[in-house]
């Protein structure tokens, strides 16, 4: 945890800071950082990496993962794209490129480079959803998570790793049959979320 004291009227000089980064100038679409922040929000929600409709349109999960997500958080998109409730910083802000059987990870130097400088503007945060192994292996307790090594058991045992932490499998299409093998996510993690979302947005 950063000892500094959050200088909250700074945050949006820091996100046009992040936007004009270019640090990752060889990216094969170019550098197109991807992030929403408000001091006020209260959820947080830690993604992979932009894909090319949402590098194309500068709208984060502006794609069928995005609508799946809204959907399993129980939330519309007025909801979810209103940054004063609900914050989105990914793994990776811009699009990695594409890999033998998908988008490439996020880029290594992206969230050690931004994520601690848009935290200390983020002091309302109550819940951080993580979603896929990226953001769960960057803020899950090592120790903990460790008790659960795969993707599926640490989702299954979420209530062992939060109360802040609310780790997620993606919600790409890929991950179809994933959701066919482990109906209880569905059935179970979904409502415990909304109920979660629920009673943090009910706040203001």
């Amino acid at each position: 945890m950063s000892d500094r004291i959050p200088v909250l009227d700074a945050l949006p000089t820091l996100l046009d800071e992040v936007r004009a980064c270019t640090f990752c100038e060889d990216l094969p679409l170019g550098p197109n950082p991807v992030v929403r922040a408000d001091s006020r929000a209260r959820i947080l929600v830690i993604g992979q990496a932009p894909g090319t409709r949402v590098h194309n349109t500068g709208i984060p999960w502006n794609d069928p993962s995005g609508e799946r997500l809204r959907q399993w958080m129980g939330v519309d998109s007025d909801t979810f794209y209103d940054a004063s409730r609900i914050a989105i910083m990914p793994m990776g802000f811009c699009y990695p490129g594409k890999g033998k059987s998908g988008d490439l990870p996020p880029r290594p130097e992206c969230a050690p480079r931004w994520h601690p400088r848009l935290l200390d503007h983020l002091p309302r945060i109550e819940l951080v959803l993580l979603i896929g192994q990226y953001a769960q292996g960057r803020y899950l307790d090592k120790q903990v998570a460790a008790k659960y090594p795969s993707l599926t058991d640490k989702v299954r045992h979420w209530h062992e790793l939060g109360p802040r932490y609310f780790p997620l499998v993606h919600p790409s299409p890929r991950n179809q049959l994933w959701l066919k093998r482990n109906p209880w996510f569905e059935a179970e993690i979904v409502p415990a979320l909304q109920q979660r979302i629920g009673q943090i947005l009910v706040k203001g």
